[in-house]
């Protein structure tokens, strides 16, 4: 069965949701021209299909997990199981896609040598082809985009600008933050941490829907989490579910590594493919060695627009890196093993709130 297009409407209010901007929703109101009745209306659609979910992203330095692994890997066939089984067994693992032929996962590490043995265990046991591995530390700006899918879909319907985009994950801690003690927590810091990265999951289990889970009405100490940048609320899109606009959808996923060139810079290169080729990676990770990229594609983009020219990705790629590899695979052939479940990096805590110190 196909499924309805979207209207302009809906197209305008996913746009102004993915940039999970802490705005009032008046002001929401306003940023998409659409009646109020619509807006709701919409937002209520665009959770209740699963087009929409929300998250709360935790900074990985407060936590005491300063350092985050992005693996992307081709399980064999035999494997897939194990393979699956080995990386979410990994008390650090956040996410986890796997497809029909390659596999996606994030994992947060306290000392970089996990990610190491992460990576030996899937080696040694032969669970997939040649992975990439990126291990990053996660107060410099070494993940500049992290599943953020606001750019891509106003380029795909149509919209000028974005409002929001990219979120990264991560990035430098003023020390009045807690830059200098990594797991600097107090018992009800943590408390209320452990609130917000559980708050979708226990939504869901109340039968609240998920676009009820948003940042309005938090507690303080709660709002105080966002306010510092320890954690951050997202949208985030899921492409096999959301049905196409004016003919146009990004149906397919599309992973890129290779080793930075000398003198290539990530912000020259990401500049490059937003402004001149259009292209809006998801995901940008910028390693000391080697760089990945992923971004969404359509299986059958319309054809070039002469009044418009796009400058050609794979030119622009070569010139700020090399050994270049590429994967491709659809998006409907994704199952989110383990789906942005941050919970899972705290112990379970009491469900009321400790003293403050």
């Amino acid at each position: 069965m196909t499924l309805r297009a979207l209207t302009d409407a809906e197209a305008r209010v996913i746009a102004v949701l993915l940039a999970a901007r802490p705005d009032r929703e008046r002001e929401r109101l306003r940023q998409v021209p659409v009646p109020r009745s619509t807006y709701h209306a919409v937002r209520r659609r665009a959770y209740q299909e699963g087009w929409l979910r929300d998250r709360y992203i935790p900074h990985p330095v407060p936590l005491g997990r300063p350092w985050v692994t992005f693996l992307v890997a081709r399980p064999f066939a035999d494997r897939v199981e194990e393979f699956g089984r080995t990386v979410a067994g990994d008390s650090g693992n956040v996410v986890l896609w796997s497809g029909a032929q390659t596999a996606l996962a994030v994992t947060f590490h306290t000392q970089p040598n996990e990610a190491k043995r992460l990576l030996a265990r899937v080696e040694a046991s032969r669970l997939a082809a040649a992975p990439w591995s990126v291990t990053v530390r996660a107060d410099a700006p070494t993940v500049p985009v992290y599943f953020d899918f606001e750019g891509l879909w106003c380029h795909l319907a149509g919209l000028e600008g974005t409002l929001a985009y990219p979120h990264g994950l991560g990035g430098a801690l003023s020390e009045k933050d807690g830059a200098n003690e990594e797991t600097s927590l107090s018992a009800h810091q943590r408390w209320a941490v452990g609130e917000l990265l559980r708050r979708p999951f226990v939504a869901a289990d109340q039968g609240r829907g998920g676009h009820l889970v948003g940042p309005f009405g938090l507690p303080f100490s709660q709002r105080k989490m966002l306010a510092k940048g320890w954690v951050t609320h997202r949208t985030l899109l899921d492409p096999a579910r959301v049905p196409e606009h004016r003919g146009k959808s990004a149906d397919h996923v599309v992973f890129l590594s290779g080793s930075p060139k000398a003198g290539a810079r990530p912000e020259g290169l990401f500049a490059t493919l937003t402004r001149e080729c259009r292209v809006y990676p998801f995901l940008f990770v910028v390693g000391s060695g080697r760089w990945l990229l992923s971004a969404l594609g359509g299986s059958n983009p319309p054809p070039p627009d002469p009044r418009s020219p796009r400058r050609p990705v794979l030119p622009t790629l070569r010139e700020y890196l090399e050994g270049i590899e590429i994967l491709q695979e659809s998006a409907g052939g994704f199952v989110a093993q383990v789906d942005h479940r941050y919970d899972r990096l705290l112990a379970p805590e009491p469900s009321v709130a400790p003293s403050k110190p």
